[in-house]
């Protein structure tokens, strides 16, 4: 499910928010589908359990799962939220769109570049 590098720069806990994020946009974890529960992905990852605790709540804070006290977390629909993260990534495509401008990139590569992206 998730592999930690304790090489990467990023903390554990930042590459298991990233980890369950990318498994959420790209529908390996489905709608309202359960997460493993934090106890369980900390024994897994043999990781302490506020680690795991930390990546959730950053995920619910950015719309990505939502938690039923006593009974888990799980994957949000799109609609439940994402708002403030989508936002986020659109400010910072903007920032990246502009430099990549700036580096000569014409904008029909551009758009080459975000249909290729849609294809997957």
């Amino acid at each position: 499910m998730i592999t930690l590098n304790y090489r990467d720069s990023r903390p554990i806990y930042e590459q298991i928010r990233d980890g369950l994020r990318k498994l959420i946009v790209t529908g390996a974890l489905g709608p309202d589908e359960k997460l493993p529960s934090v106890r369980s992905m900390a024994t897994e990852l043999a990781i302490n359990p506020n680690t795991i605790q930390r990546a959730y709540a950053q995920l619910e804070a950015e719309g990505y799962i939502y938690s039923i006290p006593g009974k888990g977390s799980f994957a949000a629909r799109v609609s439940q939220g994402g708002d403030g993260r989508k936002e986020e990534l659109l400010e910072k495509l903007r920032e990246i769109v502009t430099e990549l401008c700036y580096l000569g990139l014409t904008r029909e590569e551009i758009c080459a570049l975000i249909r290729e992206g849609d294809a997957t």
